[in-house]
């Protein structure tokens, strides 16, 4: 298996995606000097026609920046290149940006006419009218579209290129965020403490870098939001992921309600690692061996995990590894983090990867895996409706990682259990706990009106993460700032409360799986992941009974938590 991506199944060369451009531009003109102004026009059946064009010039914008931000994701250093396509698929967005504009200035009757008739489409057609409150004139739309490539897109791109050139010496060598990172997981203390020192030196020597960039972010999103009349900074998140706010609120309250399960744990890591004090640099402490584990038998787990619960889950994993969809090592340039990349349906999702050989890692590799699945299950339907709300998009990866960790359960010996139970309570808490922790902040932040001073962010960041960890773990000076290495602030404002959502949703859904009370679960499950985002996820979470805008839904997936808590404390 190579260790690499092939980016050759998008384009054989530059020569060829550079004629795609040229292509696509000449298209995309075509395509607007036919229809503009004149959809009010067309038939039921013309407007289908008209919509099909839209969505394939769509998919040739999508697989050209697809390979554009893959080769920059692999290597920073060409960023010139990701801002040359942008520019030029600038010019075909331009083009087709009148067609939903122009969709929702029809009258009533027309529009409403087209989106029940065109029923593949109608979910697509009455979203764009459901929000078409925010949309701007055709000119604004225009200007912000041409400005975007310098502003908080921009922002986002020094990030990135920023994080991927961090250099922090440690033990005469010069590691990665990535692998400085890996260190906190570190059996020896002495060494996290160290490396937790050394990450923290060069963030804080990067502090008015990072702290710019994140208040342009913030700038930006008020800017915006006042422009399309959205009530403040995070409303668009949920109008995109189609829940309420009152749905996120009841996630928050629920998750805050129960902190004292993340004090109850590490108080008892504590003991068990037998230490008078929990420090910040000691959350990820391995309890039992520090397991140390090959790709390969990553890979293996995973398929075996992946294979017990369903055929179409163990064939698309094993396609993505045996046809070099993966990009798995850390290397010089290359952004930290992970992802998985749905490309387009002419072709198959990528993954990012930066596998360190830690348990974790394994983990990592099947929530990747999960959206991969997700991904190619949605090419089922058409392509304006693939893209899942955040929400949903969460729920096959973290499913999949569950599906590891139950495996891993059954096979290990009994004195091996406390350390996995441990890494995956941790990983839950920081799947929901931390990223609720992550939500409230970026309320506090984006609630000021000013540009933001570094003291000032690391305050806030200090006081709610101290929140979560109550009196069991202490927070060190140092840690106040480590916010400023979190992409989803700067690349997705309020994402974070998504991977929280997901992951009660999952356990929940989990749950029912376990209880065998659902006996077609498995079937009812693909079928939901297969509908992508052309149903809302009140609708897809219902296929299973479930009502995500019952107050008391969140419950479901705490119960869970609480039975694995009890269980790691019955262990020892």
């Amino acid at each position: 298996m190579k260790e690499n991506w092939n980016l050759k199944h998008l384009f054989e060369n530059e020569n060829e995606l550079e004629k795609a451009i040229q292509e696509t531009q000449k298209q995309s003109e075509a395509f607007k000097q036919n229809y503009k102004n004149k959809l009010e026009m067309f038939s039921c059946q013309d407007f289908e026609k008209v919509i099909k064009e839209y969505e394939k010039l769509l998919i040739k914008v999508g697989k050209i920046m697809t390979y554009a931000y893959l080769n920059f994701a692999s290597d920073t250093s060409k960023g010139s290149f990701l801002a040359k396509c942008e520019n030029e698929c600038k010019q075909s967005e331009e083009n087709l940006l009148f067609f939903e504009l122009e969709f929702c200035e029809l009258n009533e009757v027309k529009s409403k006419e087209f989106a029940n008739n065109l029923k593949e489409y109608s979910f697509y057609l009455n979203n764009l009218l459901k929000n078409k409150k925010h949309k701007l004139s055709q000119k604004e739309e225009r200007i912000i579209l041409n400005l975007s490539n310098t502003g908080a897109q921009a922002f986002s791109r020094l990030f990135d290129e920023s994080l991927a050139r961090l250099k922090i010496p440690f033990e005469n060598e010069l590691l990665s965020e990535e692998e400085i990172l890996s260190k906190m997981s570190n059996a020896d203390r002495k060494v996290r403490k160290k490396a937790a020192k050394a990450f923290s030196k060069a963030l804080e020597k990067n502090a008015p870098l990072l702290t710019y960039i994140y208040n342009m972010i913030k700038t930006e999103r008020a800017s915006i939001c006042k422009l399309r009349g959205f009530k403040n900074a995070e409303e668009p998140r949920h109008l995109s992921n189609q829940i309420s706010q009152n749905s996120v609120d009841a996630l928050i309250n629920c998750t805050e309600k129960n902190f004292d399960l993340v004090s109850k744990f590490y108080k008892k890591k504590k003991q068990i690692l037998g230490f008078k004090t929990l420090k910040d640099y000691d959350r990820y402490a391995p309890i039992g061996k520090d397991v140390s584990m090959e790709f390969s038998e990553a890979k293996s787990i995973v398929l075996k995990a992946f294979k017990n619960f369903s055929p179409a889950f163990f064939n698309i994993a094993n396609e993505a590894f045996e046809k070099e969809w993966i990009d798995i090592y850390p290397k010089e340039g290359k952004r930290g983090g992970a992802f998985s990349h749905s490309a387009t349906p002419d072709t198959h999702p990528y993954i990012l990867l930066n596998y360190t050989k830690k348990r974790r890692d394994l983990f990592t590799l099947a929530h990747e895996l999960g959206h991969t699945i997700h991904q190619k299950l949605s090419y089922n339907v058409s392509y304006l409706n693939q893209d899942t709300p955040l929400t949903t998009a969460e729920t096959a990866s973290v499913f999949a990682e569950m599906l590891v960790f139950d495996l891993l359960k059954k096979e290990l010996k009994k004195d091996e259990l406390i350390g996995l139970y441990a890494a995956k309570i941790e990983d839950i808490f920081a799947t929901l706990y931390r990223q609720i922790n992550f939500t409230t902040f970026e309320r506090k932040i984006h609630a000021h009106t000013e540009e933001l001073s570094t003291k000032k962010i690391n305050e806030i960041w200090m006081q709610e993460s101290k929140k979560m960890f109550q009196d069991s773990v202490i927070l060190g000076k140092r840690y106040a700032s480590w916010w400023s290495y979190i992409p989803h602030f700067i690349h997705s404002p309020f994402y974070c409360y998504a991977y929280a959502y997901a992951q009660l949703l999952v356990l929940a859904l989990y749950g029912l799986y376990k209880s065998k009370k659902c006996e077609n679960f498995t079937e009812l499950y693909i079928k939901m992941l297969s509908l992508g985002g052309s149903k809302d996820p009140k609708e897809l979470i219902g296929m299973f009974g479930f009502d995500i805008e019952d107050k008391y839904f969140w419950d479901i997936g705490i119960k869970e938590i609480k039975k694995l808590v009890d269980e790691f404390m019955e262990l020892e």
